[in-house]
């Protein structure tokens, strides 16, 4: 199946979002530990922090892709899926 340019962008725009979400969520998070003193930088408590809202970030992207990545397919409607 060959997908039109379109279709790539909306997706490459998708991840990129989501990657901005992680990375910015994660650092303020990350900032906040590391004033509180739960752990230092570059130990394996930061890397620990970055995974699990990595983790998060997947598990929400994957859930809300079809919303995004699928509306034009359904006339516009992100709540239905594809047909």
């Amino acid at each position: 199946m060959q997908r039109s340019s379109q279709e790539i962008r909306r997706g490459v725009i998708y991840v990129s979002v989501w990657v901005l979400i992680w990375g910015t969520l994660a650092s303020v998070a990350d900032a906040i530990l590391l004033g509180r003193g739960a752990y230092e930088t570059g130990t394996s408590g930061q890397a620990l922090t970055f995974a699990a809202y990595g983790v998060a970030a997947v598990v929400l992207a994957f859930r809300y892709a079809p919303r995004y990545l699928h509306a034009d397919q359904n006339g516009g409607d992100p709540s239905q899926p594809p047909s």
